[in-house]
């Protein structure tokens, strides 16, 4: 397996390539041999990202079939079975990467965001409502503090202290976790993927 710097030059190096429209030969062969990953998998990254459909980490990072342990949920949320699942593949396959990737325009963080504004108003699901109070004690502070006069700012401010929060949360939620960082087998890090230009933003 290679280091954890080495998985994170892949990446950059990936999503250099989907901003200039260039898909790598590796990637298409990759997407043509499934029966080379029948055996088994060696995933170099485990990418904990949101659920949206313009945030596919397969596609921004130009990353084929094997590459890849993706775990995606609305707002890039980090709950019991997120943990498990990232302790999971840096177990089992000695992935040496975590990423956890948040993105522009992110609709779980705007739906805390509307919460914050009108309780209990703006949604009705249950489920929903889990998501948000997730998100809510990472933002909150901000909608309190004078950002919230200005909605963009705000949202922006909201989307990175939400990834910080949930980077944050798998550095030290996890006794596994924190063993494998403290003995140097894993590095865990945030990023952000802009909707509007493309660009994969790391927070090492």
């Amino acid at each position: 397996m290679i280091t954890a710097n080495e998985a994170l030059a892949r990446l950059k190096a990936g999503n250099q390539r989907f901003m200039s429209g260039v898909r790598s030969l590796e990637t298409d062969v990759k997407s043509t041999n499934r029966a080379g990953f029948v055996g088994g998998q060696e995933p170099f990254a485990i990418v904990l990202g949101c659920s949206d459909s313009r945030v596919p980490a397969e596609i921004i990072f130009d990353q084929g079939l094997g590459d890849l342990f993706v775990i995606r949920v609305a707002g890039n949320i980090v709950a019991p079975s997120q943990v498990g699942s990232v302790e999971f593949a840096a177990e089992q396959f000695g992935t040496p990467l975590v990423v956890v990737l948040g993105h522009s325009k992110c609709g779980a963080v705007t739906a805390t965001l509307n919460e914050l504004k009108n309780p209990s108003q703006s949604t009705s699901s249950s489920n929903v409502m889990s998501i948000v109070n997730r998100i809510r004690p990472s933002i909150q502070p901000l909608f309190e503090s004078g950002v919230h006069q200005d909605p963009d700012k705000l949202l922006t401010a909201c989307i990175h202290a939400n990834m910080l929060a949930a980077t944050n949360h798998l550095r030290h939620g996890s006794q596994i976790l924190e063993q494998l960082v403290m003995k140097g087998d894993l590095k865990i890090i945030g990023a952000k993927y802009s909707l509007e230009t493309g660009e994969v933003t790391f927070f090492e």
